[in-house]
């Protein structure tokens, strides 16, 4: 609804800068202003226009303010100084806010425009960890967030099925006799998809964390720390681990070829359940071994050639010294075998042809290497991609304990998020039986780990706190509570399907009588913003205003809920219209976050 608003001030204020002959500015800008009292759009417009007018702001905003004429959806418009203030007639604006907010409220017109986004592409040689994690949320978020404001997106996950880990772990079935235990990952998936065995586990962490070791990425996890200390103490079994890689890069060895294949796969496994448990999901798993297989490794090294940067001592080099940067960047070891960054720049260069953007997320102290491939595919003639960097996340000392003292897994976090979660359950919630206690306690957990890493922009360093996570006063929980109280006051009503999450009331029986209040338009402001946020959050693609906004909504209705009356109230049917838009617009918030809105807590 604010995109018609600004578009009618918009419209009166380019009316009347052709009515006093003042040039239009290619982008008149508006905003919101910090205090309602102060308006609910605000333009600096006059500032804009001073420099080529040489005159006062004061003077052109008088100018402006005799001449201005406003629609029927504002109430006034006024001068703060240079300022130019509009307000909401709210009595109108109220009612057409009502009626427009439906189930899919947010979603912004198609941009026909297509974006390829990679994110985790976590090494397969075992579980996700910590190190992961802030990765996976930001660029499952920015999925959702950038399809409903109207963009095509392709989610990817590159798999590294060529690197040395990988060889690593072929060489510890092949040479040292290790293996995955199928037997115990196919318990552990019994276990996971039976609920009973589940609710018995539930009551204990230690029990949830040890059944992990079977889960396959785990078990392979496990393989790989094992063979690692064999390679550290026989060194001279590298060469072992070389050969391997050659040989599967080479692709003539079918059986081998199964080997790593199989190693890769059942380790993605895991990794996709533990993505799953998060609520991600990637729309490809692309496999770099393809692209060596195709020909495009060759052809991506042969056009760098072409460009003459490169030179070959044992190895061959881009040289970036002309581009400011002293390290080159190795594209083929003296044996001839690929290497990661030549792999990933014929993946780049196939990305850009399947995308109009192509956007990865990636820790910080990938700045460099991104900056040689920038110029290597520069270089190519092809698109370089957008990039999101983000700091890392940190646990404070003894909040979690490992089972290994190595890593913290993603799937200990999530257990430990559920946990938490259930002890605070079951002291609030003493008469719901345990399975619903279970799925409210994971609904609260995944949402406090999604939310709490969402509600910072990635370039800021995270410290992982439990107590702040899991507040029902001011994390996640406390937005989850706001759409359960909505739907708990709306079943109290009698018109309100609870299973299908549907209010039966027509916007006819809104009361003529119905004028907001202050509270009512705080409330009404909130839910207004939602598309404009969207739209603003897509454009520098970030998610933590989306994080921020429904913080602000759930304390608008929170505060709407506890100072006013609804059923029974001389208004009720207004009211009731109110509530369900809010708590739509809280759902449909928390799902751009990748977080459940329980419909009871």
């Amino acid at each position: 609804m604010y995109f018609e608003i600004k578009n009618n001030a918009l419209k009166s204020l380019k009316n009347v800068l052709k009515k006093l002959n003042y040039q239009i500015p290619e982008e008149i800008k508006l905003e919101f202003p910090p205090n309602p009292k102060m308006g609910d759009l605000a333009t600096t417009v006059s500032f804009q226009l001073a420099k080529d007018l040489k005159m006062s702001p004061m003077d052109i905003t008088s100018n402006i303010m005799e001449n201005i004429e406003i629609s029927d959806i504002f109430e006034k418009v006024e001068a703060k100084g240079p300022y130019i203030n509009f307000f909401i007639n709210y009595e109108t604006f109220s009612r057409m806010l009502l009626e427009t907010v439906g189930d899919d409220y947010g979603k912004l017109p198609p941009t026909n425009k297509k974006i390829v986004l990679e994110h985790t592409s976590a090494n397969p040689n075992g579980p996700l960890h910590i190190g992961h994690i802030r990765n996976a949320i930001i660029g499952d978020s920015l999925k959702r967030l950038l399809k409903t404001a109207g963009y095509d997106v392709d989610t990817q996950y590159y798999v590294n099925d060529m690197g040395r880990q990988i060889a690593m772990i072929v060489f510890g079935m092949e040479k040292l006799g290790l293996s995955i235990d199928e037997d115990l990952s196919k318990k552990y998936n019994d276990t996971l998809n039976d609920r009973k065995s589940m609710a018995s586990l539930n009551n204990s962490l230690d029990n949830l964390n040890t059944k992990l070791d079977n889960k396959i990425d785990h078990q392979i996890g496990q393989l790989y720390f094992k063979v690692n200390e064999y390679i550290n103490v026989n060194e001279d079994k590298k060469i072992e681990v070389d050969n391997l890689i050659k040989a599967y890069e080479g692709g003539l060895n079918k059986d081998l070829d199964k080997v790593f294949e199989k190693a890769v796969n059942d380790c993605l496994i895991g990794v996709k359940q533990t993505l799953n448990s998060l609520n991600i999901v990637h729309d490809d798993f692309v496999w770099e071994g393809q692209f060596v297989r195709n020909g495009d490794v060759d052809e991506v090294v042969n056009g760098l050639i072409a460009s003459g940067h490169t030179k070959e001592n044992e190895v061959l080099c881009l040289d970036l010294e002309d581009f400011g940067i002293e390290k080159e960047l190795v594209l083929r070891r003296s044996d001839g075998t690929s290497l990661y960054s030549t792999r990933d720049l014929a993946y780049h260069k196939w990305k850009s042809e399947h995308g109009d953007t192509v956007l990865d997320i990636l820790g910080s102290d990938h700045k460099l290497a991104i900056k040689q491939v920038s110029i290597a595919l520069n270089l190519l003639n092809e698109k370089a991609p957008e990039v999101i960097f983000y700091e890392f996340i940190t646990l404070p000392e003894g909040s979690m304990s490992t089972r290994r003292g190595i890593f913290i897994s993603v799937d200990e976090l999530v257990n430990e998020a559920i946990s938490r979660a259930k002890i605070e359950v079951e002291s609030r919630r003493t008469d719901i039986d345990k399975n619903e206690i279970n799925k409210i306690s994971k609904e609260i957990g995944i949402g406090a780990i999604r939310y709490f890493i969402s509600r910072l922009s990635p370039e800021k360093h995270i410290t992982f706190k439990w107590d702040e996570a899991l507040s029902f006063e001011r994390g996640c929980a406390s937005i989850q509570y706001a759409h359960a109280r909505a739907c708990k006051l709306l079943e109290k009503c009698g018109h309100f399907n609870l299973e299908e999450e549907q209010l039966n009331i027509d916007f006819d029986k809104i009361e003529d009588k119905w004028v907001p209040n202050e509270i009512e338009m705080d409330l009404i402001r909130s839910i207004a913003k939602f598309p404009i946020v969207i739209e603003e959050s897509a454009n520098i693609m970030r998610v933590h205003p989306i994080a921020q906004y429904v913080q602000e909504l759930a304390g608008a209705f929170n505060k709407f809920y506890k100072s006013e009356q609804v059923i029974g109230c001389e208004i009720e049917s207004a009211r009731l219209l109110l509530v369900d838009k809010a708590r739509i617009t809280i759902k449909n918030s928390l799902n751009l976050l990748g977080i459940a809105a329980p419909i009871k807590m």
